[in-house]
């Protein structure tokens, strides 16, 4: 997929694609400060998610429980 100058420059400054970076900052930090982390905006980083098929599930554990994912 083309990407901006901004994205290849998030890129270059991560070394590593967006597809990759983007899921492990957002379930390491959360989206405000992922957006804050990266210089640009909250709608920007959704975009981003959106564009690069960024797959958000949102789960509810009971105490005690666990969630393991796995790539495939």
């Amino acid at each position: 997929s083309r990407r901006t100058k901004l994205m290849r420059g998030v890129e270059e400054r991560y070394n590593q694609p967006l597809e990759k970076l983007l899921p492990r900052m957002y379930n390491e930090m959360g989206l405000p400060r992922m957006a804050e982390a990266l210089g640009v905006s909250r709608s920007t980083v959704w975009y981003w998610m959106l564009r690069f098929g960024v797959d958000l599930k949102k789960v509810a554990l009971a105490p005690g429980e666990t969630l393991e994912t796995r790539q495939k």
